[in-house]
């Protein structure tokens, strides 16, 4: 499985932006999927999933009522609507691909840089 990740950018405070992941190969419905993100100097750390089904997502508290996280099965696509973005939110972010059993996230996209200036 490959992931590619886009739509990262340099935004103000308060603005919004729209992240995707496209997912090669034909198992991606049974994927449960997540988004990531590493500041420098920092580790990186969960922002957000969503399950195969569609039927739960999660999010780290840092960005709950902000960030939406959704997937298209039919294009093999994982999104990341981020509103009122602030400049702690900068980072780069990747996407991650957790199949059966869904023990761990066992393929990463190559990250898109997201800068939110102040």
């Amino acid at each position: 499985v490959q992931l590619q990740a886009s739509g990262g950018g340099l935004v103000q405070a308060g603005d919004s932006l729209s992240l995707s992941c496209v997912a090669s190969g034909r198992t991606f419905s049974s994927y449960s999927m997540g988004w990531f993100r590493q500041a420098p100097g920092k580790e990186r750390e969960f922002v957000a999933a969503i399950n195969w089904s569609v039927s739960s997502s999660y999010y780290a508290d840092s960005v709950k009522g902000r960030f939406t996280i959704s997937r298209d099965n039919a294009k093999n696509t994982v999104y990341l609507q981020m509103n009122s973005l602030k400049p702690e939110d900068t980072a780069v972010y990747y996407c991650a691909a957790k199949p059966p059993p869904y023990s761990r996230y066992n393929y990463w996209g190559q990250g898109t840089q997201v800068t939110v200036s102040s």
